[in-house]
């Protein structure tokens, strides 16, 4: 990167093509989501690890011929900059000259993606009438790509093996010595190579449907479509940003530690300039990249700017395209944590992204308290372990997660309940009975935190709380964040609780109980694990809340007696009735 300083729309779309009318716009508008929800579909349906097939961490996407974002399919919304840089560090890889139809290319280089070595990304090429058109990709991750299974990492090379900007096929003809590295550095091979293939099922499909909407429309037609496509989603776009006051707004928050120097706070301080129609989203002074493994690469930084703005700006205009984003201007000096260069170890790179998400939003809530919303619980609480399987002998390796946790309150309603971390956008937890069925391990609870939303004139969502039993000898490893750092609430909201995460054992000495990050802690038969996500933020004073909504939330549960009467100021009867007498008095006093 030659300047810290990159607009988010710096390719504009082609000027000199054809613009079609609002009908064949439409047509391809829906045309391009039909692609890449195709391609979704069939990667899910061919991919062999639960983590594409279940929890959906994947990303798949159309691209325009130099890298501009078409319509992604999401899985996770910070795979947005990842994507388009990959595919644009492809092209200037290879050139156009380099490039052929049939080519697929492939690299899970993390400096470029933004995230891990777990991702592997796979492009092709779009061609049509000879020229390159488009480009169909796939990000998705792999569960093993070799290095250390457990505990904190210092580099990247311990986290695994690194594959360059390579061709993966070559006109059609696939690279099989790429292939054997591959084999040669992963514990469970034939299920990495069913997700590799499961990859090329997806940009093959986004390959094939595309160009069938380019020989049907034409060509031109179709990207003069795109063009206006991306140039309504910017018009939109600017609209709204001009409906921001304009001023500098800043927020400050920190993180609880990088892994390795436990206990030490990283702090996350942003600053947003808004000016006009545009806006410009400041990441200098956010941390310097740390020594552990929560650092990522400088897409990861404009992604986290790019999911606050779209959420701010335009959040419900799809397909998702580089228009949306042209208004939007990041600063991300190189270096910093969500900018880190190599050697950085990169693994757990999408922890500390969330909490610069949200602290964007913490920043504009003095600007647009109508558009912000309370801090989450931003992590994925996530367990990932491994063993021998005492059925057959075989080595495994597993995860549980990720964790549903609370989502912060808004102006106007409370927060989500049990949903997955802003990073990751759509994807799920895994199934009790299919990591049941699985692994050596017994889901015994799978429910709702009482009390961990935080009270406010919105309540936040609530977290879950996990508890795993382990049949057999496994090994687990759990480096959640935010245990430290309660989400915030907003406008006299407060704090929901935070992540926690246990492990009890027993020995000769009874019961021992771990807490905080776990390192790979080896669990005999009988020990637990409890995950418990955190509830998210509230909104305004908890004392304004309305007393039958916080009657509501005791009858379901939600809320205790106790809270609803220490926090909120409502008083229930025995029979847990309002008794609108007494809080009256308690909220007079």
């Amino acid at each position: 990167m030659t300047s810290p300083v990159e607009s988010a729309g710096v390719l504009s779309a082609d000027q000199d093509i054809p613009r079609p009318d609002a009908v064949l716009t439409e047509i391809v508008r829906n045309g391009v989501l039909a692609v890449t929800e195709e391609m979704k579909t069939n990667l899910m349906r061919t991919a062999y690890n639960m983590i594409i097939y279940e929890a959906l961490d994947f990303t798949v996407g159309l691209f325009t011929a130099r890298g501009e974002t078409i319509s992604i399919g999401i899985g996770l919304p910070s795979f947005i900059r990842g994507m388009a840089n990959t595919v644009k560090e492809k092209l200037s890889r290879y050139g156009v000259d380099g490039i052929a139809p049939g080519d697929i290319l492939v690299t899970n280089d993390a400096y470029i993606t933004g995230s891990h070595l777990n991702h592997f990304t796979f492009s092709q090429p779009i061609f049509s009438g000879g020229q390159l058109t488009a480009w169909a990709c796939c990000m998705a991750h792999w569960p093993d790509v070799g290095g250390s299974l457990g505990g904190p990492t210092s580099d990247i090379f311990s986290e695994g093996l690194q594959i360059p900007i390579l061709k993966y096929s070559h006109a059609g003809r696939i690279n099989e010595d790429l292939v054997d590295i591959i084999k040669a550095n992963v514990r469970l091979p034939e299920r990495a190579m069913g997700d590799l293939r499961a990859q090329i099922v997806a940009v093959t499909t986004g390959t094939k449907r595309f160009t069938e909407l380019l020989d049907r429309y034409g060509r031109d037609n179709v990207l003069g479509a795109i063009a206006n496509i991306m140039d309504r989603s910017e018009a939109a776009a600017r609209a709204r940003t001009r409906s921001i006051p304009d001023g500098v707004y800043e927020a400050e928050s920190f993180m609880d530690d990088d892994g390795l120097q436990i206990g030490k706070h990283v702090p996350i301080k942003v600053r947003v300039i808004k000016c006009g129609d545009e806006l410009t989203v400041d990441l200098s002074e956010v941390s310097p990249q740390v020594q552990g493994f929560f650092n990522s690469g400088p897409s990861t930084g404009y992604s986290c700017a790019q999911v606050a703005y779209k959420c701010l700006t335009s959040p419900t205009d799809y397909p998702i395209n580089e228009g949306s984003f042209r208004p939007l201007k990041v600063i991300v000096p190189s270096g910093t944590v969500v900018s880190a260069v190599k050697p950085a170890a990169m693994r757990k790179w999408m922890t500390f992204p969330m909490t610069v998400v949200d602290t964007i939003f913490k920043a504009m809530v003095a600007a647009i308290p109508d558009r912000t919303i309370a801090a989450h619980h931003a992590d994925l609480v996530i367990t990932l372990f491994h063993g021998i399987a005492p059925v057959d002998g075989k080595f495994f390796i597993g995860f549980i997660g990720p964790t549903g946790g609370g989502w912060g309150a808004k102006h106007n309603g409370d927060g989500m309940s049990g949903v997955v971390c802003s990073n990751d956008g759509d994807t799920h937890n895994s199934p009790c009975e299919q990591l049941e069925a699985k692994y050596p391990i017994l889901i015994e609870r799978h429910a709702l935190r009482p009390d961990s939303g935080g009270a406010g004139r919105f309540r936040g969502g609530l977290g879950t709380e996990v508890v795993v039993q382990a049949r057999s000898t496994i090994s687990v490893d759990i480096q959640a964040d935010r245990m430290q750092c309660a989400p915030w609430g907003l406008e006299g909201g407060h704090a929901g609780l935070p992540n926690d995460v246990r492990v009890t054992m027993k020995g000769e000495r009874g019961e021992e109980t771990l807490a905080g990050k776990i390192r790979s802690q080896r669990l005999r038969a009988g020990d637990r694990l409890y995950l418990r996500a955190g509830g998210g933020g509230g909104f305004g004073p908890p004392e304004d809340r309305d007393p039958m909504a916080v009657v509501r939330d005791v009858r379901h549960g939600y809320v205790s007696a106790v809270a609803a009467r220490d926090r909120y100021r409502v008083v229930l009867d025995d029979m847990g009735e309002l008794d609108e007498v007494a809080t009256i008095a308690l909220r007079a006093s």
